[in-house]
């Protein structure tokens, strides 16, 4: 067993907990890709794995999945140590590779019924067609499928056999917004069919969207780790409320309780504060006769956490 230099580490999860991970490291070379990486995944959940590209997300999971050795650390899959039970561990995942790709030739069906042959137990490829709306495109080549039904039909490979964990890297890179949004409602699909998924994006809006839990990585290390909206309550910094005003003296609302400070930019409002300074910042308005119609409430994103807690952005 690879060992951090402290000996060999063991990790042994709650009965609920089907991903175990402590202290992870991974080298290549001189060059250091995930370091000091800890964190667990429970039964049931979607967890996502966020971050520029390059932060190390997908050398962990491909550590996970006993395709890659690691350098140091203690893994455990549904109890099983991928690096020594690789074989046994994939009869019982899925996965959908950042690189996953198919013959241009190979047409849908015949992909289906490939892998099925593959999969743990039976796998009825007719019923698995109708399920994910692909047997429209049965007869229909690898390489005339849109990138939309190319990841249905990656999410049909992956869920073969009903797998307890299915990982997801990059699942919706190259994807238009509509094509996007349909891939989230298939994701979501995977779970309700009794699957913990972990997913690995540089998405944000993706995270948000899907993500019961995420961990923030960053040049190989959690950062931060909570729900979304934990995340960017207490991390992702002030709250924006936004309308018009011209005209007017607005220095009443330094004077809301919550309300941090108050910006004029020519004909634009800006007002920072916390969560719970929103309605009482809408009464004041009212209050004094100002009703715009373009009052706007800016939550922070997981973009602002991350932000906050590196210094830098995501596209730095």
């Amino acid at each position: 067993m690879p060992d951090d230099g402290d000996g060999p580490v063991a990790y042994v999860g709650a009965m609920d907990t089907v991903i175990s991970v402590e202290r992870l490291s991974k080298s290549y070379g001189d060059v250091t890709a995930v370091e000091d990486v800890s964190f667990t995944v429970d039964r049931g959940e979607i967890f996502g794995l966020i971050g520029p590209n390059g932060a190390g997300k997908t050398s962990t999971v491909e550590i996970l999945q006993g395709l890659r050795p690691r350098s140091g650390g203690g893994v455990s899959v549904l109890g099983l140590d991928p690096a020594r039970n690789g074989d046994e561990l994939r009869r019982r995942i899925g996965s959908q590779l950042q690189s996953s790709a198919l013959p241009a030739r190979m047409r849908v069906g015949e992909a289906v019924r490939l892998f099925a042959h593959a999969a743990a137990g039976v796998v009825d490829v007719d019923e698995v067609l109708v399920q994910w709306n692909l047997d429209p495109l049965r007869r229909r080549p690898f390489a005339a499928l849109s990138g939309g039904q190319r990841q249905r039909l990656f999410l049909a490979l992956a869920l073969l056999g009903d797998p307890e964990v299915v990982f997801l890297d990059e699942l919706t890179t190259g994807l238009d917004p509509h094509a996007r949004r349909s891939t989230w409602d298939l994701v979501r699909q995977v779970r309700d069919r009794g699957a913990t998924v972990c997913l690995v994006t540089h998405f944000m809006e993706e995270a948000e969207a899907l993500c019961d839990r995420v961990a923030v990585v960053d040049r190989g290390r959690v950062v931060a780790m909570d729900t979304p909206a934990a995340l960017t309550a207490i991390r992702g910094g002030a709250i924006r409320m936004t309308f018009s005003a011209r005209n007017g003296d607005l220095g009443f609302l330094s004077a809301v309780p919550g309300v941090e400070r108050v910006i004029r930019d020519a004909g634009t409002v800006t007002v920072l504060g916390t969560a719970a300074s929103t309605v009482p910042v809408a009464a004041a308005l009212a209050s004094r006769g100002v009703t715009p119609v373009d009052f706007r409430t800016h939550y922070p994103t997981l973009e602002d956490v991350f932000l906050s807690v590196t210094g830098r952005s995501m596209r730095d």
